[in-house]
């Protein structure tokens, strides 16, 4: 009989999350298991963060970060607010730092219940985002949708921020581009060779972007943390703002900061919404029949 593990189903900004509690168990999460999760209108998501024990001295969890459709994410901001929170109310602590496969990220609750997340450092370098050939100013790359003469998207910046991104810009409205339809083929696009999350992206000011983000392995979401970070450094970076500003995504507003020292320190809001058990093999999950205090365990 397999072993259970604990589970919260929470959201940051409307980024649907389950945070999984695996610190006890030796194996993973199946790519079935995520897939047959995703499958329950109750459990659907966008990441499941799996929080496992630390793999290192410095680190007090090593989180494995599963997409929607079974596949490894290397990185979640949302998702890590969520895991703040539960660990929070689990142990009182407000400072963590966690280990994931694209590196090390530190985080820390704010007493008004706000979460800052340091997402690490941009990579501009084409292969390091990586892209299929070489571009020697990822700010804005030879790439569109559309007819040749008249194309819907067109010269998105490129960038890593442990995956990576493509930031359309566009002069309207971002909800009136159907990014549902380009958001497949621009995250298939040849020149991604990991694939690519999908960003439209319009600043309306020196301090302010509105952002619709398709993710890679997941679709349509509500909200990308990496995605908001990706936007505010191009955004920066090709001189349309400042490098303070809130990028506002489909489920509410974040508050990006592109410091001195090149870290990314992403801050929003992470909500709790029920807890449960499931089977890290097959998927199958019940909720609890109480509810315990807000954390995790």
């Amino acid at each position: 009989m397999a072993v259970r593990a604990q589970f919260a189903k929470m959201n940051g900004l409307g980024n649907e999350i389950i945070v999984a509690d695996m610190r006890h168990h030796t194996d993973h999460v199946a790519p079935g298991a995520a897939i047959a999760l995703n499958s329950d209108p109750a459990t659907k998501f966008d990441q499941i963060m799996a929080i496992h024990a630390p793999r290192r001295q410095d680190a007090d969890a090593y989180i494995e970060i599963i997409n929607s459709d079974g596949t490894q994410a290397q990185t979640c901001g949302n998702g890590m607010r969520c895991v703040v929170q539960a660990l929070a109310t689990e142990t009182g602590k407000r400072e963590f730092t966690f280990e994931t496969i694209s590196g090390i990220i530190t985080a820390h609750e704010h007493p008004d219940g706000l979460i800052s997340v340091d997402m690490g450092m941009p990579r501009f370098d084409w292969q390091d985002i990586p892209l299929a050939e070489p571009f020697h100013d990822t700010r804005k790359i030879e790439l569109q949708i559309g007819p040749i003469d008249a194309p819907v998207l067109h010269s998105p910046s490129v960038v890593s921020m442990g995956n990576p991104h493509a930031i359309f810009w566009v002069d309207q409205d971002v909800w009136t581009y159907d990014l549902e339809r380009f958001g497949p083929l621009l995250e298939n696009h040849p020149i991604f060779p990991e694939r690519a999350n999908i960003s439209i992206a319009h600043v309306t000011s020196r301090n302010a972007i509105t952002l619709r983000t398709w993710e890679r392995g997941a679709g349509l979401t509500r909200a990308c943390g990496s995605a908001a970070c990706a936007s505010a450094v191009s955004a920066a970076r090709t001189g349309r703002t400042e490098r303070t500003v809130t990028v506002t995504v489909p489920g509410g507003p974040l508050v990006i900061e592109w410091l001195e020292n090149n870290h990314v320190l992403m801050t929003g809001p992470a909500e709790w919404e029920f807890s449960g058990s499931f089977d890290p093999q097959s998927g199958e999950w019940q909720r609890d029949e109480t509810t315990p205090s807000q954390g995790v365990a």
